[in-house]
């Protein structure tokens, strides 16, 4: 999970969503800045079909779902949050 939206702190809030849809999350962070910033949240899908973005896609509400197969990577997707994620803040009491 990597933040290239611009908007610090989101990679923790989206890795919250994740977990919380029983999705586990290796790690988070902000995306290297040769990356840039991006519009748009992407999805690349390390392993398997297009099942396992879609799958990851529903509970963030945003994200272009791709098959990037790389095996060397211990992961089945990579998450770069662009500027439209936007979550609902939570309040708690």
């Amino acid at each position: 999970m990597l933040n290239a939206s611009g908007k610090p702190g989101l990679a923790k809030v989206a890795t919250r969503l994740l977990r919380r849809a029983g999705i586990d999350v290796v790690a988070f962070g902000n995306a290297p800045e040769s990356l840039g910033t991006l519009d748009s949240t992407r999805i690349a899908v390390r392993r398997g079909s297009t099942d396992v973005g879609e799958r990851v896609r529903k509970p963030l509400g945003v994200g272009r779902v791709s098959v990037q197969p790389d095996t060397t990577r211990l992961l089945d997707a990579s998450v770069f949050l662009g500027a439209d994620f936007a979550p609902r803040l939570e309040f708690h009491p």
